[in-house]
């Protein structure tokens, strides 16, 4: 027989669900729990990035390198625009901190005034991100290219200018003698994945011929990413050398030696894991990003018409506000291990 005696506690005694053994609402408790999965999902995510990384090392790009420009300017900016990004975002934490601060002093306008402040960081992070995937999926000037023993590089350098197409023979849109300033570059790229640009002569998508006018490129430099039979991974090939093979490729007429920006299944940065990563990581972020720009402004509707206010407390601010805290931290790592590592 046991000699603990056993004690009846009346339901006076016990927690029935009145009050909370951990001084907070039954809200912020399911935010946590809520918090909590999504960090394991974006935890599993990182690792799997880590571990996909690791196998493929020698290939995978550099971040300064891939993330290298800014709006209206062009290249030449190694991650100075995902750092200005991080930086709104981060500002935006502060904000909302700023927000919940004054809920608690029950400052309605303090509230809606940082509030709106979180919002239009949001919507500027969220535009950003937009700008770098369309930058991204669309790609460099030069693309990637396959040199003849089967190697394959990036391009770094400054492309020459495309001033214009003459039209050398006529097709069934451009007449002979046709000068053509508009959309240059999206055909020239075109015709080069293609095969269609020969001895810098480029076959439009009419059949006319026509010739290719662009300044010289400068300092250009060819860094090997896949090996093939005469160059090894991570080599560089820079000056006149650089500018030969470049332009042997690309004026071939063979198609698919270049490749320019990443999709799901080809890449010019690297390996094709890279690009799924980065749209799947990246994208899954923005879209809690977008989620709590949404969040924010309804709730935002309901400072505005003193909703909280009539309740006596903001809490519904403070909870939003827990997820948005999440959201930044969760940048923070991807910007870390995506960009920086």
């Amino acid at each position: 027989m046991s000699n603990h005696n056993e004690t009846q506690l009346d339901s006076a005694t016990l927690w029935g669900g009145k009050i909370s053994p951990f001084s907070t609402s039954y809200g912020k408790l399911m935010m946590w729990f809520f918090l909590v999965s999504d960090a394991l999902t974006f935890g599993g995510l990182l690792v799997a990035y880590g571990f996909t990384r690791h196998a493929c090392q020698d290939a995978w790009p550099i971040g300064e390198e891939t993330f290298n420009s800014l709006p209206f300017l062009g290249h030449g900016y190694p991650l100075l625009y995902v750092a200005l990004m991080t930086f709104i975002l981060i500002v935006s934490s502060v904000t909302m901190v700023l927000a919940v601060e004054a809920g608690h002093r029950m400052d309605k306008r303090g509230v809606v005034r940082w509030m709106l402040a979180t919002i239009v960081g949001g919507l500027f992070f969220v535009g950003s991100q937009a700008w770098e995937w369309y930058h991204f999926i669309h790609g460099s000037e030069f693309g990637k290219i396959e040199l003849a023993d089967g190697s394959k590089a990036i391009v770094h350098g400054h492309f020459g200018e495309l001033k214009n197409f003459t039209v050398l023979e006529a097709g069934r849109h451009h007449k002979k003698g046709e000068v053509i300033k508009d959309d240059l570059l999206h055909q020239f790229h075109h015709a080069i994945e293609e095969g269609k640009l020969v001895d810098g002569k480029i076959t439009l998508h009419d059949g006319s011929v026509a010739k290719v006018n662009r300044a010289k490129d400068e300092h250009m430099q060819l860094i090997i990413k896949e090996e093939g039979t005469k160059y090894t991974a991570n080599s560089k090939i820079e000056g006149a050398a650089a500018e030969k093979l470049y332009n042997e490729v690309i004026n071939s007429g063979t198609p698919n030696r270049v490749i320019y920006g990443a999709n799901l299944t080809v890449n010019e940065y690297g390996p094709t894991q890279y690009a799924q990563f980065f749209f799947f990581i990246t994208g899954f972020h923005g879209f809690h990003v977008f989620s709590g720009v949404v969040i924010n402004f309804i709730i935002f509707l309901g400072v505005l018409r003193g909703v909280y206010h009539r309740r006596g407390h903001y809490e519904m601010v403070e909870k939003t506000g827990l997820y948005w805290h999440f959201v930044d931290l969760v940048w923070v790592f991807v910007f870390t291990f995506f960009y920086l590592v």
